[in-house]
């Protein structure tokens, strides 16, 4: 059975950094991010090849976030820098079977349970 943990999350001031992680046991792959604050939409972050040569970002967050992957630790990371009030949500890692990264939620195959980002004024 596929399990997908993220950690990483927390309390941090207005432009300051958090690193999210995200195991994916079983086998590689595509991976993406996903945030939900309260009252919104699920909505795409970033997303990254199984080799980790092709990654994508949502628009608003290209040039602060940085997703990466380390595949001999099975494991996905989220780098945000520069981090505002409006980021707070909590973060789901999402694993995906095929092979071409997505920006929508519903072609993902397995969740995390996600972690909570609050970032304070």
């Amino acid at each position: 059975q596929v399990q997908v943990v993220e950690s990483g999350g927390g309390l941090v001031q207005a432009g300051g950094s958090l690193r999210l992680s995200c195991v994916a046991s079983g086998r590689t792959f595509t991976m993406g991010w996903f945030r939900q604050a309260p009252g919104k939409e699920r909505e795409f972050v970033a997303a990254i090849s199984r080799s980790g040569g092709s990654t994508y970002y949502a628009e608003s967050m290209k040039g602060r976030f940085t997703i990466s992957r380390d595949n001999a630790k099975n494991t996905v990371y989220l780098q945000m820098n520069s981090l505002k009030p409006e980021d707070t949500a909590v973060y789901y890692c999402a694993a995906r079977v095929g092979t071409v990264p997505t920006t929508t939620a519903r072609t993902y195959d397995y969740w995390g349970q996600g972690t909570q980002v609050t970032v304070s004024s």
